[in-house]
């Protein structure tokens, strides 16, 4: 009987001990703060107090107070975005969930008080499950399996949340500085309608020829409303990213064009073995073959048989002859397999094994491919975009000039100068929408190489892109 009260001793302290494991959040936010810190600048952090919220808003507002750069942007959303502070709190409750697996439920306490005739017994039962005490190191490994899996899901879901951020930040300025050449089309084009209107009445223009620069005004009028809302369009979606109140919206203020190319593009060495390994996609698919493997044997067992022990102490009292008797001893419940034998469990942890076998070798044989493919479009977009801002826009630079010199010798008209000046302006949107590809391309390439595959994101806009000051 001592052994019973000794085992179970020994099961309670496994079961404290069990329990003293906590969260750390934090160190997951550090870990994530190192490892990502291209993607976080080391400012990830769940607020949780007056304090932190009032720091943060105050850096928000000195963010506010100038034109906003992309890591500008960046540190933005991390202090002010409330979807990436859902986020965070998501993933500590992920991470919560993960070590709750390995804890064992707590024991059952049971009291009995029954009284006959003259007698009246106390029943006290204090039960546990032995197969959860047997199975805790497994427990605890698969613990540690899921933990992992949960932080790298977080540095994963953070890479995406920056950067579609990025991407949004590029759109934005892009559009902006779209509209402002949208509008100098336009008004070429009304003076353009406007003096042909004029020569018509004076009998120096036919019909057909004041026709033909009304169809340029109308047809630049109606680019300019689809530039207009897609400013508008792209703006908000930044808004939204950046997570800006009403009031912070209408501070938002962004440069009046993109980046300048980098002097060299990325080599190619940038996809290799190591690139490989540090994708968070692999990382997450070991993960979860790990975890699949560690929980099949464990659950196997589970969905065979339940036992559980309880040590029972009870006392009679016999009023009549004014005595007590104690009574110890033990209890075994086993669940027995005989309705459900635990196939159906059997079959479903197997399929998940091999699922997750499945995907870690997609993820593995796709992760190169991926990589290639991020790869050409950043080096098609930077060539595109060195194309345009050394050969294109210069061009159309020179023949705007040439035509000027022409135009004070009489050798052309004032609606030749016009259309020459439009067709240099739409070269111009043309290089801004290859430098908003190009920059597309960058933050789609630097999520690949460290997380999940991202997209470039949807085309631009008739040249969206606040491209290399085109015209300098």
């Amino acid at each position: 009987m001592k052994r019973l009260f000794r085992l179970g001793s020994v099961a309670l302290a496994t079961l404290l001990l069990a329990g003293c494991a906590s969260v750390n959040f934090d160190q997951a936010l550090q870990d994530t703060n190192t490892t990502q810190s291209a993607f976080t600048q080391g400012k990830l952090e769940l607020n949780r107090s007056d304090q932190q919220q009032q720091a943060r808003s105050k850096l928000s507002s000195e963010l506010l107070t100038k034109p906003l750069s992309q890591d500008e942007a960046v540190q933005l959303a991390l202090a002010n975005s409330p979807a990436l502070q859902t986020l965070l709190a998501q993933s500590w409750a992920n991470l919560a969930a993960a070590n709750q697996t390995g804890r064992i439920a707590n024991p059952v306490f049971s009291f009995e008080r029954i009284r006959f005739a003259d007698e009246l017994e106390l029943g006290r039962l204090l039960s546990f499950g032995l197969l959860d005490l047997m199975t805790l190191p497994r427990r605890l490994d698969i613990s540690r399996s899921q933990t992992a899996l949960a932080k790298t899901q977080l540095s994963a879901n953070v890479v995406e949340q920056v950067t579609q951020v990025r991407q949004a930040w590029v759109r934005a300025v892009a559009a902006q500085q779209t509209l402002q050449y949208a509008e100098q089309i336009n008004a070429t084009a009304q003076a353009s309608a406007e003096l042909a209107k004029r020569m018509q009445q004076v009998g120096n223009f036919t019909k057909l020829q004041r026709a033909q620069q009304q169809s340029f005004y109308a047809n630049s009028a109606a680019k300019l409303a689809s530039s207009q809302h897609a400013a508008t369009a792209a703006r908000e979606e930044l808004i939204r990213l950046l997570g800006l109140t009403d009031g912070q919206s209408a501070q938002l203020k962004l440069p009046e064009r993109l980046p300048d190319l980098p002097k060299e593009a990325k080599p190619t060495g940038v996809i290799n073995a190591a690139a490989l390994q540090q994708r968070l996609d692999v990382q997450m698919a070991r993960n979860q073959l790990d975890v699949a493997g560690k929980s099949q044997g464990l659950n196997l067992l589970n969905s065979l048989v339940d036992v559980e022990l309880g040590i029972r102490r009870d006392t009679v009292f016999d009023n009549s002859r004014g005595t007590s008797t104690p009574r110890r001893g033990f209890e075994l419940g086993i669940r027995l397999p005989i309705f459900d034998w635990g196939s159906a469990q059997r079959d479903a942890m197997n399929a998940q094994s091999l699922a997750a076998a499945s995907r870690y070798e997609g993820a593995v044989r796709g992760a190169t491919s991926q990589l290639r493919e991020s790869y050409s479009a950043y080096r098609t977009a930077y060539d595109m975009a060195r194309h345009y801002r050394d050969e294109i826009v210069p061009l159309r630079k020179t023949m705007a000039e040439e035509n000027v010199l022409r135009y004070n010798g009489m050798l052309i008209g004032v609606f030749e100068l016009l259309a020459d000046t439009r067709d240099q302006i739409s070269s111009v949107q043309a290089a801004i929408s290859a430098y908003q590809q190009f920059w597309l391309a960058d933050a789609a390439l630097s999520a690949s190489m460290t997380g999940k595959p991202t997209p470039m994101g949807a085309m631009p806009i008739a040249g969206g892109g606040a491209a290399a000051e085109a015209g300098h």
